[in-house]
């Protein structure tokens, strides 16, 4: 885990407003998310007989999991503030991480402990928030804090990279890494109301560099203004860019397709391009 002064989100505050927001969050995107790991999963030949599910909002993925026919047995664990989770080593042979490790501070770090957790060839999937995910808003926030106040304070949190979340993937030792990008535009009456759709989901400003100076007026107006006059459509309604990275990849296991060797190609370049070879001195 990462020392508290190197964290970039406040894990504590992030789960007081889950609960907060609890009774009342809207369904949709988990339901969504169920729905595209459903497809996912449909084309996996292989069937698991325990597997953990690690997500906030589970229910709808679990029945999502079970109605695959792909797993067995489902253990639901939720996330943690410490970022700590209380898993046996080679205790799964599949694991689905849905939806949290965008707020995780030690991101290697979880994944060494979701890897460390599969039996040798299983499965590690996972989706989180990624990418150009509400670049909009974030662009727009930090434009209207320096015209108003002269700098800026994180208030939109940094999202990993595909490239970035393969690499990771990789240091955690899973095999055979695939990541991919699901790109949404969803479109809102206006900014007023894509910020209550975040609050609504428990996913408001939780970094811990956040400014703790209450928004005035002219500082949410200025916001306001400038992502109309960026981001809007002729309707008037604004755009928000919604990412989803989904990662797939494998525990190590000896059954599994190996990279070739340098110098093991049976066949030439040259000879395929039908081009004549020329060495480098």
């Amino acid at each position: 885990m990462t020392s508290e002064a190197e964290n970039i989100f406040d894990r504590e505050l992030y789960f007081a407003r889950l609960e907060r927001t609890k009774s009342a969050r809207p369904d949709i995107l988990s339901h969504s998310i169920a729905t595209e790991l459903a497809e996912r999963l449909e084309p996996i030949t292989r069937e698991f007989n325990r597997a953990c599910l690690v997500a906030i909002d589970p229910d709808p993925i679990a029945a999502a999991i079970r109605a695959s026919d792909k797993v067995r047995n489902l253990d639901i664990v939720e996330p943690a503030a410490s970022e700590t989770l209380s898993l046996k080593i080679n205790e799964y042979d599949a694991i689905f991480d849905i939806l949290d490790l965008h707020l995780v501070n030690d991101v290697p770090g979880a994944l060494v402990q979701l890897r460390r957790a599969l039996v040798p060839d299983g499965l590690f999937l996972a989706c989180l928030f990624a990418g150009q995910t509400l670049n909009e808003l974030r662009q727009s926030w930090l434009e209207a804090e320096e015209l108003v106040t002269g700098g800026v304070s994180p208030r939109v949190a940094p999202m990993i990279d595909v490239s970035e979340m393969g690499a990771l993937l990789q240091r955690a030792d899973l095999a055979l890494p695939v990541v991919d990008l699901d790109r949404t535009i969803v479109r809102y009456p206006d900014t007023i109301a894509l910020i209550h759709e975040i609050r609504s989901l428990g996913l408001s400003n939780v970094m811990t560099g956040r400014s703790r100076k209450p928004v005035t007026r002219n500082l949410l107006g200025e916001a306001i203004s400038i992502y109309q006059h960026k981001f809007s459509d002729e309707d008037g309604r604004i755009r928000a860019t919604i990412e989803v990275a989904w990662a797939t990849a494998w525990a190590p296991h000896e059954s599994q397709q190996k990279p070739l060797q340098p110098g093991s190609a049976k066949f030439r370049l040259a000879d395929a391009l039908k081009v004549p070879e020329t060495k480098l001195n």
